[in-house]
């Protein structure tokens, strides 16, 4: 009785919009407090998810909406890591 595997949704952070795992992008802040992108989705610490599109990316930047969700400074270079991850479709 093999039946299909469930597909894991998280909830993009900006759009509030539940999405498979795969379309969207992780980011972490580690117990240290460092924040940074998790491509492997396996890193400890508090994650947030958010889509893998430049305009919610923008969108995110321009609320502070990840810095609220981590509960960390959230450093510019991290939302240009984004746009780069987004164009490349990874690091």
């Amino acid at each position: 009785m093999a039946g299909k595997k469930k597909t894991p949704l998280r909830k993009c952070v900006v759009t509030q919009e539940m999405r498979p795992k795969k379309e969207l992008i992780r980011v972490v802040r580690s117990p240290e407090g460092e924040v940074f992108i998790d491509p492997t989705s396996k890193k400890s610490g508090r994650g947030a998810y958010i889509s893998n599109d430049a305009q919610v990316i923008n969108e995110a930047k321009k609320k502070n909406s990840l810095a609220r969700h981590l509960k960390a400074e959230v450093p510019e270079t991290l939302y240009d890591s984004l746009l780069h991850f987004h164009q490349r479709g990874s690091l």
